[in-house]
C-alpha cells in the first residue's frame, strides 16, 4: 500500500515537494522507485503524443474562455495549468473504463474522444448533454460539487456485481473533499470494495478559499483513514500522472477495491469565467507556478533527449489551432431550440399541470415583446 508523508503543509512550495514525481520542474528524469515500473514502456513517441495532447487542450481551453467573453457561452471552467493531471490520468484508462467528471475535466473528455461541439454544448445551454456518455464512456459533466463521486461508486458496485473488467474513475477538486458526498462515497467504496479510482485535482483554490484552509495535511492522507490506499503525485508531471493512474487502475481492477490519487497542481486562471482571482490570489504565487508549467516541463525533457524539434512543435500548434477553429465553428453553428420546447418530451402522455406551466411561461416571454 502506498501512502503519503504525513507532514503539515506550510506553503505551496513545500506542498509540491511532498508529492511523488518522475520529471523535475526543469524536465530532468528522476529515479522514482514507487512509479518507475509503471512507465517503463513509455517511449519518446508516446511522450510526444502526451505533449501534443496538452498543447491542444490548452488551446481548446483558451478558445472556451474567448467564446464566453464574446457572449457565445454562458460560462466556462478553465483548466489551464492542470493539463498534465487530466491528460496523464485519462490516457492511462482502458477503453472499457467509465469516467464520472466534475465540470472542469475538459482534458478528460478530449482524451476520451470528444467531438468539437462536445466541449461547448452544455456551456451554451443547448439541448441534451454536452457529449454522448455512451460513446465516450464519460458521464455528463457534474456541476453539483462532489455528487459524481457517489455516482461513480454506485456504478462501480454494478461492475463488482456483474464481474466486469471495468473500473469507475471519478474526478473532483480539493474543495470537493470538504463535501459530505465525497466522504460518503469513500466509505461506501471501501466497505464494499468497489472498483473505483478517486482522483483529486488539488489545484490549491476552491473558488476563493485556499487549500491550506481546508486541509493542514496532504489530502491524500485522508484516504487511508477510510481503508483506501492513496498516492500523492506532482500533478504538473504528466509522466507521474500516467504512472499513478496505472497503479490505481491495477489495484482496483484486481479486486482489491478503491484507490485514491491526489494530483498536486494549480489553477492558473479563474475558477470560472464568472470569477476574478486577482481579488484573492497573490501575483508572486501565480508566477511561482508558471515556472512549473506542465507543458514546458515535458517539452524541456523531450528536447534534452533530442526527441522534439521546432518543426514538431509548430506542427502541434497548428493542430491545436485547427481544434480551436473547429470548436468555434461548431459553437457558432448551433441552433438553439425555441424556449417553449423545454416542455417537450417531459411526459409521455398529456399533462394538465405541464400545459398550465407552458401557458404561464409563454405569457412571461410575451411580456418582453417590444423590449430592446
Amino acid at each position: 500500500m502506498m501512502s503519503p508523508q504525513i507532514t503539515p503543509i506550510a506553503d505551496t512550495a513545500q506542498d509540491l515537494e511532498l508529492a511523488e514525481r518522475i520529471l523535475s520542474p526543469e524536465g530532468e528524469r528522476m529515479s522514482n522507485p514507487l512509479l518507475d515500473s509503471y512507465v517503463d514502456d513509455v517511449d519518446a513517441a508516446q511522450l510526444r503524443a502526451l505533449h501534443r495532447d496538452m498543447v491542444i487542450l490548452r488551446r481548446i481551453d483558451a478558445e472556451g474562455v474567448a467564446l464566453q467573453r464574446q457572449g457565445q457561452l454562458g460560462l466556462w471552467a478553465p483548466c489551464q495549468g492542470q493539463e498534465a493531471t487530466q491528460i496523464g490520468t485519462a490516457r492511462a484508462l482502458a477503453p472499457q473504463d467509465y469516467v464520472f467528471p466534475s465540470y472542469r475535466e475538459t482534458g478528460v473528455i478530449y482524451a476520451r474522444g470528444a467531438e468539437p461541439g462536445d466541449f461547448v454544448r452544455m456551456w451554451r445551454g443547448e439541448e441534451g448533454a454536452g457529449h454522448d456518455p455512451a460513446a465516450l464512456r464519460v458521464a455528463p459533466l457534474q456541476i453539483i460539487i462532489g455528487a459524481q463521486t457517489l455516482h461513480a461508486v454506485g456504478y462501480a458496485l454494478g461492475i463488482r456485481h456483474e464481474g466486469a473488467g471495468e473500473v469507475a474513475v471519478t474526478y473532483f477538486g480539493d474543495g470537493a473533499t470538504s463535501q459530505g458526498d465525497v466522504n460518503e462515497a469513500m466509505i461506501f467504496a471501501s466497505s464494499y470494495q468497489a472498483p473505483v479510482v478517486f482522483v483529486c485535482q488539488n489545484n490549491h483554490w476552491a473558488i476563493s478559499e485556499p487549500v491550506s484552509v481546508q486541509s493542514k495535511y496532504p489530502i491524500a492522507g485522508r484516504a487511508p483513514g477510510f481503508g483506501i490506499p492513496s498516492l500523492r503525485v506532482d500533478g504538473n508531471d504528466v509522466l507521474a500522472c500516467v504512472a499513478a493512474m496505472r497503479w490505481a487502475l491495477a489495484h482496483a481492477r484486481s479486486g482489491k477495491g478503491p484507490a485514491y490519487i491526489e494530483a498536486v497542481t494549480y489553477r492558473m486562471g479563474p475558477h470560472t469565467t464568472a470569477d476574478d482571482p486577482t481579488r484573492y490570489r497573490r501575483d508572486d504565487e501565480l508566477e511561482a507556478w508558471r515556472r512549473r508549467d506542465p507543458i514546458a516541463r515535458l517539452e524541456a525533457h523531450l528536447r534534452s533527449l533530442g526527441e522534439l524539434s521546432d518543426e514538431q512543435i509548430a506542427d502541434t500548434q497548428k493542430a491545436a489551432d485547427v481544434a480551436a477553429r473547429e470548436m468555434r465553428a461548431e459553437c457558432l453553428s448551433m441552433v438553439t431550440r425555441p424556449p417553449l420546447a423545454v416542455f417537450d418530451g417531459v411526459y409521455a402522455e398529456p399533462h394538465a399541470g405541464l400545459d398550465r406551466q407552458r401557458d404561464e411561461y409563454a405569457a412571461y416571454l410575451a411580456s418582453f415583446d417590444g423590449e430592446v
